[in-house]
């Protein structure tokens, strides 16, 4: 070999960078931008179990991820402004939560490409996705299997209270609710049991309803809340509470214990395993995957028990129950 093709050789080895073979040099790296609506502040820490699997997943917040949170806490108006921001800042993906948040992304972002993965959501009767195979447009993500969920917190209950004549069912009117309403008045019937429903407006509207109902058939063996945003507003869930501890009665549904009070029991899906999950959905959209084309996944139940409760208000509490908890509180 002669001093001049050496040479050549040399400079290729030393200082020629070795992106050019790896086709690096021509490719900068990606730098997604990622809006974030929080529409409810019980679930906010959703978006941290997201975070959290994303960065696990490769994503680096600051360096090739930005994360545009924002938060509300059942807001319509404040929903729809949120995500026409995040349309006109044409980020590359939005995740959202919960029900009526994702059905606003949905609205807000049609024809505009951007790709939405929704969590904590009712697919039955929101017209969101259609099916969970295939959910079609630019939509999926997490869901909570709602009327299941209705069913097996009356199941509990009933299990608590076997002679139980008659129960309230207390609801924000919402679309999560049908479903689950449906669900439960065959169920009550076969049990025979009474359901009285109570359906408000607004939180303000609870403590009046639920007088009122007193005042017709008289207080219930136990109030049941299903799956929507009022039994887990704070100030609504201590007015229920309030009653229930007047009456000496259980509530349960949802996990809750604000100012000395608590329910019973609470079967929901955790906020940090749906975050996580939702992420293993995000990072195929943004790798290039059509999110129409990516099956919704469901949300995984976790049953708290609050034995301490059952045992204040004096009901029988079998092993078989205790056994199914994820969480016994003592």
């Amino acid at each position: 070999m002669n001093l001049r093709k050496q040479t050549i050789l040399l400079f290729l080895v030393f200082f020629v960078p070795a992106c050019i073979f790896t086709s690096g040099c021509s490719q900068k790296q990606k730098v997604y931008h990622v809006g974030i609506l929080s529409g409810f502040d019980y679930f906010y820490t959703i978006t941290d179990g997201f975070k959290e699997k994303m960065a696990e997943l490769g994503y680096t917040e600051g360096k090739n991820i930005f994360y545009d949170v924002q938060k509300t806490n059942v807001d319509i108006a404040a929903y729809r402004a949120i995500l026409k921001k995040f349309v006109a800042d044409k980020v590359d993906l939005i995740f959202v939560f919960p029900t009526e948040a994702s059905m606003e992304a949905k609205s807000v972002t049609q024809g505009t490409g951007i790709p939405v993965v929704f969590a904590n959501v009712f697919t039955e009767g929101t017209n969101l996705v259609n099916s969970i195979r295939e959910p079609g447009g630019n939509m999926t993500g997490v869901r909570w299997p709602g009327p299941d969920l209705a069913l097996e917190r009356f199941e509990i209950m009933h299990e608590l209270l076997p002679l139980a004549k008659k129960m309230w069912v207390p609801y924000l009117k919402y679309p999560t609710v049908n479903s689950q309403l449906e669900t439960l008045r065959q169920t009550f019937k076969a049990a025979g049991v009474t359901m009285i429903e109570i359906p408000v407006t607004n939180a303000a509207e609870i403590e009046s309803a639920m007088k009122k109902q007193a005042q017709l058939t008289g207080p219930p063996d136990a109030i049941l809340t299903i799956v929507e945003p009022l039994a887990n507003m704070p100030d609504a869930f201590v007015i229920m509470a309030e009653f229930a501890d007047k009456y000496k009665i259980p509530i349960g549904g949802a996990y809750m214990s604000i100012k000395g009070y608590e329910s019973v029991f609470g079967i929901i899906p955790q906020n940090i395993p749906q975050g996580r999950q939702a992420a293993f959905l995000a990072d195929k959209i943004l790798k290039g995957v059509p999110a129409g084309t990516i099956p919704v996944v469901s949300a995984e139940s976790y049953f708290q028990f609050n034995y301490k409760a059952a045992k204040k208000l004096g009901l029988k509490v079998d092993e078989g129950l205790l056994s199914k908890a994820n969480e016994i509180i003592r």
